[in-house]
């Protein structure tokens, strides 16, 4: 029985070793076939693109979408690092027209508002309420520049000249803006946004016998209107511009008080962080820029302006200086008086004298060839700080000489050179007021070669000083208009890249604007400087519109009354 097949039987000892090699079978199978294909095993092996999570991948689509610049991961990366990533601002993708360098307009674009008409075109047809002693309709023709000068003197060329008001910035501007080479209808990729609103011509209907409710209508309407638009909350009106063809005194109203002069624009919590361009700003608050005065010369093409200034070049000047201007014997501060007794003294001075009435101060031609035949313009403070002569002067190739700092250094810093004395002379005032200084032997010191080269750079500065004739545009020349342009561009963008690095300027005090505004750049910090005198306080204590500014203003319209006849 137990040899009958001749085999013997199965054991259980092979059975065992049957199901052990199946066993490892199975385990190198499994090493080799599914774990080589890990990645983590070979780190040189891709991550499908399918296996990152949705969220990333949303986020990398949209950088792709907008084409962005990825950013380099710090070296040593902070796990506490909160700043946000560009692709999470949405001005990133204005940023990046910048590196588009096939564009033209790459960083240059500006979107308009489509303002309600309430707030510009509104006030040009109903312009004879624009002031209250003169016929504004005939300053507001021509695109802003006024009616033609008639030459009948040579003292002009022949084409380009106008009589400008001098407020009449509003509507000259928004002229040259519908001029502009880089507009968009898209505000994704604006560099800035402009807002079309009148606001000097806005003040000027309302600033005498109308309470402070007329007076701020709107300006309350324009900021409601403007905080319900998309292109507000990109950053907050912090892109936003306008311009105002008035002093700043006209829109820093302290008080709800009828009695206190001007509307509150200015101390409107959004409006503080728009940019508004003025003819003269505060030296004391941070959301106001200068920018120059309207002259009577308005260019159509860049040969115009070439010719004018080696017209300049070339003029005999007969005089050493001269001045235009009337007394303030009702401001006992004013060195006005005493600049004109020392003008009357010398034998190498030329004097406008200008009061009531008819006077050859108000005839442009009277003005500028006074300026043609001189080395030297005096300028002192007018009512407020700035003077339009400052700018007529240097458009007729004289030197202007300025008594504080406040009268074109701390205003007009985009137009001019930081280095004053490389075209002006400055005399502090209390060197006459106090000191008695002789003007004209200050300026008989001055050697006759440095008088030529500095003659040479206010020439060249005419350009940048001037409005060109809204209607067309300057080739190669840039203009008053579009350096202001471009600087607000400049601010913008320094602006949206310091949030994106998460710059704060926490130490930042606003009644030392005019200090920070004459920062080279990279500079943050300011200190004690040779102008302290000038602007250690503001007049009134106030910070602003007290006081003494507001009659500043208000002596201003006064003169206005006379001098526009």
């Amino acid at each position: 029985m137990e040899k009958a097949n001749g085999k013997p039987p199965p054991s259980r000892l092979c059975f065992l070793a049957t199901l052990s090699v199946m066993f490892w079978i199975m385990i190198f199978y499994f090493h080799f076939t599914v774990l080589s294909s890990n990645p983590i095993s070979n780190p040189d092996q891709p991550v499908p693109f399918s296996s990152i999570s949705s969220k990333p991948q949303r986020i990398s689509e949209a950088y792709e979408a907008l084409e962005l610049p990825k950013m380099k991961a710090p070296t040593n990366s902070r796990p506490a690092d909160t700043r946000q990533a560009p692709e999470a601002f949405p001005f990133t993708r204005a940023l990046q027209t910048i590196e588009n360098k096939s564009d033209p307009c790459g960083g240059r674009y500006i979107y308009v508002h489509d303002l309600p008409s309430r707030f510009n075109a509104d006030m040009l047809r109903d312009c004879r309420k624009l002031s209250l002693w003169i016929n504004m309709c005939k300053f507001t023709s021509n695109a802003g520049m006024g009616p033609p000068l008639e030459n009948s003197d040579g003292v002009f060329s022949n084409k380009g000249w106008y009589a400008t008001n001098q407020f009449a910035v509003d509507v000259i501007f928004n002229n040259r803006m519908k001029q502009y080479e880089c507009l968009t209808e898209d505000p994704s990729i604006a560099a800035a946004i402009f807002v079309p609103f009148y606001a000097g011509f806005d003040i000027a209907r309302y600033l005498w016998g109308y309470n402070t409710s007329v007076r701020d209508a709107a300006s309350l309407d324009l900021v409601e209107w403007l905080m319900k638009r998309p292109e507000w909350s990109v950053m907050g009106g912090r892109d936003h511009f306008l311009v105002a063809g008035r002093i700043t005194w006209d829109f820093r109203r302290l008080t709800d008080s009828e009695t206190d002069w001007g509307n509150k624009l200015l101390f409107l919590p959004a409006a503080r962080n728009m940019s508004m361009l003025v003819v003269e700003a505060s030296p004391w608050n941070a959301n106001d820029f200068g920018i120059p005065y309207p002259t009577y010369f308005h260019p159509a093409k860049d040969a115009d302006v070439f010719i004018w200034q080696d017209r300049m070049r070339k003029l005999e000047r007969t005089f050493l200086f001269s001045f235009a201007g009337a007394p303030r014997p009702d401001n006992p501060e004013s060195i006005r008086g005493k600049i004109i007794d020392q003008c009357k003294r010398s034998k190498v001075c030329k004097l406008l004298e200008c009061d009531f009435g008819e006077s050859k101060c108000h005839s442009p031609s009277s003005i500028m060839q006074m300026f043609q035949s001189s080395l030297f313009c005096l300028q002192p403070q007018g009512d407020s700080y700035t003077r339009r002569s400052a700018f007529d002067s240097i458009l007729a190739g004289c030197i202007p000489v300025f008594f504080h700092p406040g009268s074109a250094y701390i205003q007009y810093i985009w137009h001019l050179p930081r280095n004053y004395s490389t075209y002006s002379v400055f005399i502090p005032e209390d060197d006459i007021r106090k000191r008695s200084v002789s003007i004209e032997e200050r300026l008989k010191q001055i050697p006759p070669h440095v008088v030529e080269r500095m003659r040479e750079t206010v020439i060249s500065l005419i350009p940048s000083l001037i409005y060109a004739d809204p209607r067309s545009k300057l080739e190669t020349l840039k203009d008053a208009f579009d350096v202001a342009v471009q600087a607000i561009i400049d601010k913008v963008t320094r602006l949206r890249r310091d949030i994106i690095e998460g710059h704060e300027e926490k130490d930042f005090i606003e009644e030392n604007s005019w200090k920070y505004a004459l920062l080279e750049d990279g500079q943050r910090t300011v200190g004690p400087h040779e102008w302290d005198p000038f602007f250690s306080k503001p007049k009134d204590g106030n910070g602003d519109s007290g006081t003494s500014s507001a009659e500043a203003a208000k002596n201003s319209w006064k003169n206005e009354q006379r001098s526009q006849t």
